[in-house]
């Protein structure tokens, strides 16, 4: 059954602390390792962009539980699809930390299909290469 993915920005609420965030994106890992959904989540210290990827079951159930959390609001969806890989694998959740023109930069760009070109094809760069540019350091550390 091929992989399904979404990505949404939200704003963070009011008192969200660096303490209480760390507990939230522990508690979203372990959900995410059973419903057997990999992700990352964004934060420039005020909003947060989320890209989740995994079978259609588990994927909803997850980012329902996302959507219903009360530790941020305005939350917006902007690309939802099937993905024929995975494109990040490393983590059931994991939360990385960007400057705000990163996360614009994220928002603003080629959802459409979540789709990575050839590493010869010239600018612009799609939502998706931009988002593992971001995220592959981090696996190293995974």
């Amino acid at each position: 059954m091929p992989n399904r993915a979404v990505v949404f920005v939200s704003e963070a609420c009011e008192g969200l602390d660096g303490r209480r965030l760390s507990e939230i994106m522990g508690d979203a890992s372990e959900f995410n390792r059973r419903a057997g959904v990999t992700g990352v989540t964004l934060f420039d210290g005020r909003r947060f962009l989320s890209y989740m990827e995994g079978p259609p079951d588990g994927l909803d159930v997850a980012f329902s539980r996302a959507a219903g959390a009360t530790s941020h609001c305005n939350l917006i969806e902007i690309a939802r699809g099937r993905v024929g890989q995975r494109r990040l694998p490393y983590w059931p959740m994991r939360c990385i930390p960007v400057s705000a023109p990163e996360l614009v930069q994220l928002v603003g760009a080629d959802w459409t299909g979540f789709l990575q070109r050839g590493q010869d094809q010239a600018a612009p760069a799609t939502a998706m290469e931009l988002l593992v540019a971001v995220a592959e350091p981090f696996a190293e550390t995974a």
